[in-house]
């Protein structure tokens, strides 16, 4: 009989373990999901035959594995008017619209990144460029004061950098600090940057700075396929046809076709563990009746406040009182489906119905709450029933409980149409239909009891059989493709019979693996 290994969560990272692990074919996955569907935040949600991207997956790595695995699952399309970009140093012909899919759907598209930050009531090119709309935008007295600070900042850096507001400071400035990334930074942390540890500005904006998007301005290099770009200035990048969802429900037939399983509904309540090993599991299933299942390894996605708290026996007292008081950050999607947008001469409309060009707006205003506005149809078309509507998501950052996430969704929908209402966007009588998605702990955040965070690591990494990998899974901001990385780590080092735990750790810290990002937040 092979030996089982238990996945805890059907997310990117534990997909892709299952998968690693039915394509080696020595070990049987069996995957335990809380919920009714794959893909974790990266699943796409219906609603009235329109598609939601919960925050956005732009599918590009600088991981050439990751690259050829999502190849590997979903295609690309192309048709006769395609145009060519260099994929992993071959010429190929991708199309960069509504490509001609397979009979049976499986495509990934080609699309033309464009996003960009309102501010002022005014569209901003994202990363900042000092082009003509920036400077006039910006005023001849706030680009003084950007100058000014940015030459402070270089000549005399902050010496003791232990927060995020040192770091972005020494980075672009006080003023452009001030400008572009404070406000936007307290609304996804709801705390002051002052508060957040450096550590979350060195693993997400680490080689980005005022000079290289400079550079990339001059540049305007097409990334689709250059793994050396970083990636917040890539121009193109690969998307499922129907949203992240479709990859992770083909991942998931597969992995059910090879001999893996995936249970549904299954909600792991706690690990029992003897001798530094795991011993069994404790599932809960949809009827609520209780089961140990017997593992020989184990594969941890789940959030590692939940997993300390259902150790058995019990963690030691600091493990457990550091593990439980990890802060997260909420999320909150609002989808509205309208019928046109106001019309704006900087938002590069070219659509009788207004609609900008953005994959994603960056909501930089402080009179609202709206963190990030998606147009779903410049993701896909396909996500979108009819052409001629608009879909858009609304994206809040919020707390459990607290009084946008306890909204009743009717009211939480007319909130945020008067929201875009009032940055004067749409107008509430073009609001045709709308939803609510929530989902809890998001962002795994960085201040607080994370300070301590080492203290709980190292107790989790002594049990051998026991990997934690994921965003969830090992506390980390991690983005899709460092999730998939960490899971491919697991499994290879369960299949050599490793327990040396640093390499998991090493991903989205090593510069091989690690994306940089200008904006906080960028993509979840």
């Amino acid at each position: 009989m092979k030996p089982v290994v238990a996945i805890i969560g059907a997310g990117p990272a534990g997909l892709t373990a299952a998968l690693e692990l039915v394509r080696d074919g020595r070990m049987t996955p069996i995957v335990f999901e809380a919920s009714d569907q794959v893909g974790g935040i990266s699943r796409t949600v219906e609603y009235q035959g329109n598609r939601m991207d919960i925050g956005g997956h732009r599918f590009f790595s600088k991981s050439d594995w990751v690259m050829n695995w999502w190849r590997d699952i979903l295609p690309i399309a192309g048709d006769e008017s395609a145009v060519e970009i260099v994929y992993h140093g071959q010429r190929r012909s991708v199309d960069t619209d509504r490509a001609t899919p397979a009979d049976d759907g499986l495509t990934m598209l080609v699309r033309k990144r464009v996003s960009r930050i309102y501010f002022l009531r005014k569209y901003f090119d994202y990363p900042i460029t000092l082009n003509r709309t920036t400077l006039t935008n910006l005023g001849a007295v706030r680009l003084l004061r950007i100058g000014l600070s940015y030459l402070r900042a270089t000549c005399f850096p902050r010496r003791n950098v232990r927060s995020l507001e040192d770091f972005l400071v020494n980075r672009f400035g006080t003023e452009l600090y001030r400008t572009f990334f404070k406000d936007y930074t307290e609304k996804v942390w709801g705390v002051p940057c002052s508060q957040i540890s450096a550590e979350w500005g060195a693993q997400r904006i680490k080689g980005l700075s005022v000079i290289e998007a400079i550079k990339h301005a001059l540049r305007k290099r097409d990334a689709a396929g250059d793994t050396t770009t970083k990636t917040s200035l890539i121009d193109r990048f690969l998307y499922p046809r129907l949203g992240p969802g479709q990859l992770w429900q083909e991942v998931a037939r597969r992995v059910s076709e090879g001999g893996g399983e995936i249970r549904f509904d299954c909600q792991v309540e706690g690990l029992e563990h003897h001798a530094g090993k795991v011993t069994a599991m404790r599932v809960r299933g949809a009827a609520g009746q209780r089961q140990e299942v017997a593992a020989d390894y184990v594969i941890s996605t789940m959030a590692v406040k939940d997993l300390v708290s259902g150790m058995q026996p019990p963690a030691p007292s600091e493990v457990r009182e550091i593990a439980s008081a990890l802060p997260y950050r909420d999320f909150l999607t609002v989808g509205l489906l309208v019928s046109r947008m106001r019309a704006n001469p900087q938002a590069l409309s070219d659509r009788a119905n207004n609609m900008p060009p953005d994959n994603w707006i960056y909501i930089q205003e402080r009179d609202v709450r709206v963190g990030r506005l998606q147009i779903f149809n410049n993701w896909s078309p396909h996500l979108v029933a009819r052409e001629d509507l608009i879909w858009l998501g609304l994206e809040y950052f919020c707390q459990q409980d607290d009084d946008l996430w306890t909204l009743p969704d009717a009211r939480m929908i007319d909130f945020a149409a008067g929201e875009l209402e009032k940055l004067d966007m749409i107008d509430r009588a073009d609001v045709l239909d709308g939803t609510v998605v929530r989902v809890p702990k998001t962002y795994p955040a960085y201040f607080g009891a994370y300070a301590d965070f080492p203290i709980v690591r190292e107790w989790l990494d002594k049990v051998e059989n026991l990997y934690l990998v994921g965003r969830n899974g090992m506390h980390r901001y991690n983005n899709q493709d460092h999730s998939m990385l960490t899971a491919k780590l697991a499994v290879e080092a369960i299949l050599d019979g490793k327990v040396d735990r640093a390499a998991i750790w090493a991903v989205n810290i090593d510069d091989d693996y690690h994306e940089e990002t200008k904006q906080a937040a960028d993509g979840l």
